[in-house]
């Protein structure tokens, strides 16, 4: 027989944003109930996750586990893949160049779900109920998830960790603006002759980025974005055909290579809501925002949503669904998400642009962070933690004028 259920909060959705997010506000004190399917293992995905990111992770008992897993991020690079007149030198991005040991860690999926879903079961105070919601009913006092069974959840505040076709946010009556990008990225992970050395390149194309992460050992994790018919067309090669392709592609910079069972498409788009929390649901993942696979951004900007959401609620405690506390999350996120977004899709489409000027702005802009150190160590702090860049420029400014 089922029986309802009251609680603080009710989180949404099992992937990482979803798992993490529910262990986190239950960590500040509230009670969560999680409704989400057991993780499926299958996603032969990994993800980098910069320094700020795996500062969550560590404090919620989930690093230590998938430390052994995981590659560290010392040094990024941009090769222009490119076959046009106008082509960039290449700009490499050094974690020592700001004191840093790596920018991060490469982590699988499985690992991180796998160390996520443990943790989160051996905390008290987190009622997960292994179903999907069937309907969403937000009211002015409380949002309640209706679940098949006849169960229903309610709570003050509900967290939306269910996907970029989020049926909680269609339920809060919050509009998108979506954008098909007419490509799509093949994913895999494969073995080379050479070592990585720790270095991420990522290739720009004429039809997008080709990103090899390096994993532990001599492995990489690789995301080439191609037109979907050409995706196709890849993912049906022998694993000795598509091994030769991806040696190429890569200018055999880490020698022979040697695909991994495992292949898997997804195509791409871009997803922003007009707002981020409405109705006593809160958007944090691929609920709040999508776009394609470039400069390692996707789970980082959801793990800072979640630190953002754990911080209002912990800031409205009696009531972190009430519209003064959703006000405050949705101006919180929404520099961030539409700042990051904005430079992703920026990016992309210049790729894909056979017009001249813009193929010349964009080298100029690469040219700039190749040879500007300061630049450099602007975009690169920037990129693990939004405005940690500009808190160093003004800290070495004030020095500056200290000395004189």
């Amino acid at each position: 027989m089922s029986q309802d259920i009251e609680t603080d909060i009710v989180v949404a959705g099992t992937g990482p944003a979803g798992l993490l997010a529910a262990h986190a506000l239950s960590r500040a004190g509230f009670g969560v109930a999680l409704v989400g399917p057991e993780p499926k293992m299958d996603d032969k995905r990994t993800t980098a996750l910069m320094l700020p990111a795996l500062d969550l992770l560590d404090r919620l008992g989930v690093l230590g586990e998938i430390s052994a897993a995981a590659a560290p991020l010392k040094t990024m690079r941009i090769v222009d893949g490119t076959s046009r007149l106008v082509r960039s030198a290449p700009v490499t991005f050094r974690a020592r160049e700001i004191g840093k040991e790596s920018f991060g860690l490469n982590i699988p999926n499985t690992a991180l779900l796998g160390a996520a879903t443990r943790a989160l079961t051996r905390r008290a105070g987190i009622a997960w109920l292994k179903t999907t919601v069937a309907r969403w009913r937000p009211e002015d006092d409380a949002v309640h998830a209706d679940l098949p069974d006849g169960t229903t959840v309610s709570a003050l505040l509900a967290v939306a960790a269910d996907g970029r076709t989020s049926p909680a946010r269609e339920a809060a009556g919050i509009s998108t603006r979506t954008r098909n990008t007419q490509q799509a990225a093949l994913v895999l992970n494969f073995g080379h002759a050479r070592d990585h050395g720790f270095i991420s390149t990522e290739f720009h194309t004429e039809t997008g980025p080709f990103t090899q992460v390096p994993l532990p050992g001599m492995r990489s994790s690789l995301v080439w974005v191609e037109r979907p018919a050409a995706v196709e067309e890849l993912s049906q090669l022998d694993d000795a055909a598509l091994s030769q392709r991806v040696e190429d592609r890569m200018q055999s910079m880490l020698g022979r290579v040697t695909v991994e069972p495992g292949r898997q498409i997804y195509p791409l788009s871009t997803l922003t809501p007009d707002r981020f929390a409405w109705q006593r649901i809160a958007l944090v993942g691929e609920a709040a925002h999508v776009f394609p696979p470039i400069g390692a951004q996707g789970l980082n900007l959801g793990i800072r949503d979640i630190a953002d959401v754990v911080a209002v609620a912990e800031r409205f405690r009696d009531d972190p669904g009430a519209p003064g506390a959703l006000a405050a999350y949705d101006q919180k996120r929404r520099p961030d998400v539409t700042a990051r977004s904005f430079a992703v899709d920026l990016l992309n489409r210049s790729l894909l642009s056979d017009f001249l000027p813009v193929q010349m702005t964009r080298s100029a802009g690469l040219a700039v962070l190749g040879e500007a150190a300061p630049v450099r160590g602007f975009f690169m702090r920037e990129g693990m933690q939004p405005g940690s860049g500009v808190a160093r420029m003004f800290t070495a400014l004030r020095e500056k004028v200290r000395r004189q």
